[in-house]
């Protein structure tokens, strides 16, 4: 039998249409205090968080769904689902609060790539919201961690196909999407705190707001204070978090790449089992054989 890929979910029409309904709710929940009126209630945007992860939790059951109706992920990607998250929520302990040195992105990177990015997304939700159980990292934080964590996975998914690019430049492409996507990531989970802990700084100062967020501000000029709050904050820990990610890659991404390919292979994820009749032999000989056989998708 020959094996046309090494990805066990393929993106269908129904995985693209809930992928992108999760995104844009996801988009609107942590992004909308930028455009907000003063007299809203901004400052208490934790009070949302609630609602949003509400809204996620059947979203990303979505879709799930929607790739098993779209190319029937069977028990053995989900137990694979499970294993990854299980790993990269133990991994995450390892590097928490030194620096941003968190091997878990590095294992997100690898994965979303080789299994790709319906399962990427699933993937680094699910690994978020294990590592936060785990860790009892569970708060109103968690919706804009998962969402980002999902987003940081299946990007790694959408790169160039692997029969395009291996080897040497594959970890090279790799290395570079986990250093901007590390970034990426640290930003947009820095949201929820500029917002929050931001606003009620802002309220209780001179109103000019500083590097804080201010309610009913142009979003230009909060834009501004957002950088100025992300190089304030938390750029050292992004930049640990892609340093790490980007050695990783090229040190031992090889041997990890090789593993998660023959593992999916092994699995033979989308292969369908066909029950044969018996075959007609010679006249005679008795025709008491069934043949089964594995056809990829």
């Amino acid at each position: 039998m020959k094996h046309t890929g090494t990805r066990p979910v393929r993106l269908g029409p129904r995985s693209v249409a809930a992928l992108v309904l999760v995104s844009f709710i996801g988009i609107v929940g942590i992004c909308w205090p930028l455009f907000a009126d003063a007299s809203s209630a901004v400052t208490t945007h934790s009070a949302d968080a609630p609602w949003l992860f509400a809204a996620l939790l059947p979203l990303l059951i979505a879709v799930v769904i929607a790739t098993i109706s779209d190319c029937g992920m069977n028990a053995k990607a989900i137990a694979m689902l499970g294993v990854l998250a299980a790993v990269g929520a133990a991994l995450r302990p390892l590097g928490a609060g030194t620096a941003g040195l968190e091997p878990m992105f590095f294992l997100m990177v690898l994965s979303g790539r080789v299994l790709g990015p319906g399962f990427g997304f699933v993937l680094g939700s699910v690994t978020m919201f294990a590592s936060a159980l785990l860790t009892g990292g569970v708060g109103p934080w968690m919706p804009t961690q998962m969402l980002a964590m999902g987003w940081f996975t299946m990007g790694a998914g959408l790169l160039p196909a692997p029969e395009r690019l291996r080897g040497r430049g594959e970890r090279l492409m790799l290395a570079a999407y986990g250093f901007v996507a590390a970034f990426a990531y640290g930003t947009i989970t820095n949201l929820y705190g500029w917002v929050t802990i931001g606003g009620q700084e802002a309220a209780a100062g001179d109103g000019s707001g500083g590097i804080y967020f201010v309610p009913g501000a142009p979003p230009h000029e909060n834009l501004v204070r957002f950088l100025a709050y992300v190089v304030a904050t938390s750029l050292g820990w992004d930049l640990g978090r892609a340093a790490l990610t980007v050695v990783l890659t090229l040190t031992i991404g090889s041997t990890l790449l090789k593993a998660l390919r023959r593992a999916t292979r092994r699995a033979n994820f989308e292969a369908q089992v066909t029950f044969e009749g018996p075959k007609k032999g010679a006249p005679g000989e008795a025709a008491h054989r069934t043949y089964v056989t594995y056809e990829p998708k």
